[in-house]
């Protein structure tokens, strides 16, 4: 992605399964190019590709201590290694697709006591250097509640982040829409719930179909800076549902470079 926007990331952000050993050689690789790791911790098993066990860490089982174990060992290695690092666990909740949502059959409250749960035995470890990224998605209609409802309370969030995609026409139920109206309501939202906590945009990307993603970057770029209590933002470097990459055309990749140079974020 360097090469690509002339800009060195801050922030690398990952994907763990529930079961997976801490990532202890990837935080080092990190940490020599300067940039701080985020670590999303998801509770589930996954065996590569679409291969997943949905139901193998139920949220309710987590909160009542029966995955302890896998819990004890990040954070003993997690302290052992001593560096800062951003855990993201269990995010987007309140969306359709994961199984630590309603639509899996978690319901919110057992999500806060699971979230509650790690956070807790982690403290008890001297986990001081792990720092607790919350992270929603930004609402969707099949599950239109109040972000706050899964919120785990200010005593167990460090960091408070929201994950958001324009699809533009990618997909038939989709349409384009503007880096405001994708993240505005939200970050309202987000700002009632906590006013203390910094936010940063956890993930982000723009389909190529629907209309022009290199305007859109530059957009969004600008936007999140005129949002005082936004950190920083994470782009979705990935070629999975769309092609969401910065590379996806050489416009895309010049107009993130641009746009951050032009915030003064080079």
């Amino acid at each position: 992605m360097t090469e690509i926007v002339g800009v060195k990331p801050d922030v690398l952000l990952s994907f763990h399964d529930f079961a997976a050993i801490p990532p202890i050689a990837q935080l080092d690789a990190v940490a020599a190019t300067g940039a701080d790791s985020v670590l999303t911790w998801e509770p589930w098993r996954h065996f590569g590709g679409e291969d997943y066990d949905r139901g193998a860490f139920p949220m309710a089982d987590i909160a009542a201590g029966a995955f302890d174990d896998y819990l004890y060992r990040w954070a003993d290695e997690l302290v052992a290694h001593g560096s800062v690092v951003y855990l993201r666990f269990a995010h987007e909740p309140n969306g359709t697709w994961y199984p630590w949502s309603p639509a899996g059959g978690t319901e919110p409250e057992t999500y806060v006591a699971a979230w509650r749960h790690v956070h807790d035995l982690f403290a008890s470890k001297g986990a001081s250097n792990v720092k607790w990224v919350w992270a929603p998605n930004v609402p969707v209609p099949q599950e239109n509640r109040p972000i706050r409802q899964w919120y785990p309370g200010d005593e167990y969030v460090d960091v408070i982040g929201i994950d958001g995609y324009n699809w533009g026409t990618s997909t038939p139920d989709q349409s384009w829409i503007g880096p405001s109206d994708l993240f505005g309501s939200s970050l309202d939202e987000l700002r009632s719930i906590s006013a203390d906590k910094p936010i940063v945009i956890t993930e982000v990307g723009s389909a190529e179909q629907g209309g022009s993603k290199s305007d859109w970057i530059e957009e969004l770029v600008a936007y999140l800076d005129e949002q005082p209590e936004v950190a920083g933002f994470v782009w979705f470097d990935h070629d999975k549902e769309t092609d969401w990459r910065l590379g996806s055309s050489s416009e895309s990749g010049a107009a993130m470079g641009q746009a951050l140079r032009k915030a003064g974020l080079s």
